[in-house]
């Protein structure tokens, strides 16, 4: 995945002192496709990632099929922060994506409000267990489709919405990863989506 268009940070950038309401959210999809960029691309404060360049010991270990220049991974979580409006914080931990750190994922989604499920039309599949584990965890998601410049294939959201099997009232959106608006409407869809579900469980009897 191609490095993030907007601009890193350079200082940290001081919390409002009307934030009031602060939420966990995980961001997660398979190996290598864009949630450190996601991340990085929408935190306003330098996010902390744990991005290592690959080496020959992971070869045979995790599967690079389709991902073209991918030359560095993922080996711990990912950590950023973004203000929606004044009260509305979003604490974003990205998790690692390969089989062999699915172990820490349970411990991760511990706390969290919701998630966002990264999916690269490239490798479909790959997507199945984050969205197993959320649904296992009964933890709110939605889904945004990573749009890459070779996304030669093109399948539309009812055709993506069919193959992960997911229910019409899970969200899902296309977006580009490495653009801050279009990774902050990603979160804006989430947020919406949480207040929703809150509002119906509120005017259940």
């Amino acid at each position: 995945m191609d490095s993030a268009t907007s601009e890193v940070p350079a200082a940290r950038t001081p919390l409002a002192d009307a934030a009031e309401t602060g939420l966990k959210i995980v961001v997660v999809g398979g190996f290598g496709v864009g949630k450190t960029t996601l991340v990085r691309s929408v935190s306003e404060i330098r996010p902390l990632n744990t991005e290592e360049v690959m080496t020959q010991a992971g070869a045979g270990v995790d599967d690079t099929a389709g991902l073209r220049g991918k030359n560095t991974t993922t080996v711990a979580f990912d950590f950023g922060r973004i203000s929606l409006n004044e009260r509305t914080v979003l604490y974003m931990f990205g998790a690692p994506g390969q089989e062999r750190f699915w172990f820490l994922w349970d411990r991760l989604f511990s706390g969290t409000l919701g998630a966002v499920v990264l999916v690269d039309t490239r490798r479909m599949a790959d997507s199945w267990y984050a969205i197993d584990r959320l649904e296992h965890h009964r933890t709110p998601f939605v889904v945004a489709v990573n749009r890459f410049d070779d996304d030669t294939a093109r399948f539309s959201l009812a055709e993506i919405r069919q193959a992960l099997d997911l229910s019409e009232d899970i969200p899902l959106v296309d977006c580009d990863a490495r653009v801050r608006e279009s990774g902050k409407n990603v979160l804006i869809t989430l947020v919406d989506h949480l207040y929703q579900q809150a509002l119906a469980r509120e005017l259940t009897p």
